[in-house]
């Protein structure tokens, strides 16, 4: 038995206190991009926190979160309950059944906390914020487009700089291996390469598989050059005319809006991250910050085995990455008052921004 003081304020690996003024900044920056997609029609629900397991893995973007979830057992109902490790697959269960009769397009915002079981190299905090959007019900390359734009817009909004969006099109890998009738277990291995960007390591799968799939991640680059490559391939030409639209649509977008400092880029052999995306995706980043802000793209959900499928498009941005990639906070007035001080005159300073600290009363002297 340990005679050692325990240290009750040590947390578990991957969660951590927000403390003065982080945890300040990170609410205000959520909620002034809530505000924006509020801007675009988008309505905001709060999903709860634990679910049913039949709910949360029901057929549609829960099941690729399973290996990711918590689950604990209901004490009311004995059912085992799932602690949400992404919001985007309640969002799929809202739409399709509380939802479900609603006039689509249907435009959903959240920011709400998610808890997974592991952590990943670049994100190493297992508790963390998720704010996003979803568009349910309409499957048009103008929602890609416009997934990808507020993204860009609420992030620059909260003072993001240097901002690259990365475009993928997970289909074009999954169409080669359909091409070349790579089994299953084989496809996973072929994926964990690509992920490595190692041409070597696909060399064990025959010279002509090996050959196109190492072509196509020699694409990767800025958006233009990386579209005409692409387009050299031959091959995938409805994908690759989808990305070229989508690229040209973001591309008005940013020099509209004056974003000088973000820049497009393509990588159609990403695949990471985009476990149940059916078409285009994408991933945000920020010089100087280690991973991604965020990761979006369209997707098919459905709740349940008898609903009939919709197409969605939407984004999540992760904000234990976004805080990090915030300018730093400018110093707030505070003054000084005693407690004594007409609260009227304090409130009238809080208005124009002032902070106003409320101490003791001063004495009158005698």
């Amino acid at each position: 038995m340990s005679t050692g003081k325990k240290n009750l304020a040590l947390l578990p690996n991957g969660f951590v206190d927000l403390l003065p003024p982080v945890a300040e900044r990170e609410y205000a920056a959520a909620g002034k991009m809530m505000m924006i997609f509020a801007s675009f029609g988008y309505n905001r629900v709060k999903p709860p926190m634990l679910e049913f397991e039949e709910s949360l893995f029901a057929p549609g973007p829960g099941e690729s979160m399973i290996d990711d979830t918590f689950r604990v057992m209901d004490p009311v109902s004995r059912r085992m309950m799932g602690v949400r490790s992404d919001i985007t697959p309640q969002i799929a269960r809202i739409a399709c059944s509380r939802l479900g009769n609603e006039p689509r397009p249907l435009r959903l915002c959240y920011a709400n906390d998610v808890l997974r079981t592991k952590a990943g190299q670049q994100r190493t905090e297992r508790q963390f914020c998720q704010v996003g959007c979803e568009i349910v019900g309409e499957d048009d390359i103008e929602t890609d487009i416009e997934s990808c734009v507020v993204a860009l817009i609420a992030l620059k909004e909260i003072g993001v700089a240097d901002i690259t969006i990365d475009l993928s099109f997970p289909r074009i890998v999954a169409q080669i291996l359909d091409k070349h009738k790579v089994a299953e277990e084989t496809r996973e291995k072929i994926k964990a390469a690509l992920d490595r960007r190692s041409a070597d390591g696909l060399k064990n799968y025959g010279k002509k598989l090996s050959d196109v799939l190492s072509q196509l991640m020699k694409t990767a680059g800025p958006g233009e050059k990386a579209l005409k490559a692409l387009a050299a391939l031959g091959d995938f030409k409805a994908d690759v005319q989808k990305l070229k639209t989508i690229h040209t649509g973001i591309a008005r977008a940013v020099k509209e809006l004056g974003f000088s400092d973000v820049k497009i880029t393509i990588d159609a052999a990403e695949m990471r991250g985009f476990k149940y995306h059916s078409g285009m995706g994408f991933t945000i980043f920020s010089a100087g910050v280690s991973g991604e802000l965020g990761r979006g793209g369209r997707y098919n959900i459905h709740f349940g085995e008898q609903k009939p499928v919709e197409s969605a498009c939407g984004f999540t941005l992760y904000m234990d990455s976004v805080r990090k990639a915030m300018p730093p906070a400018r110093e707030k007035k505070i003054v000084n008052v005693s407690a004594g001080e007409n609260w009227a005159k304090i409130r009238s300073e809080q208005k124009s921004g002032v902070v106003i600290v409320r101490g003791k009363s001063k004495r009158k002297k005698k």
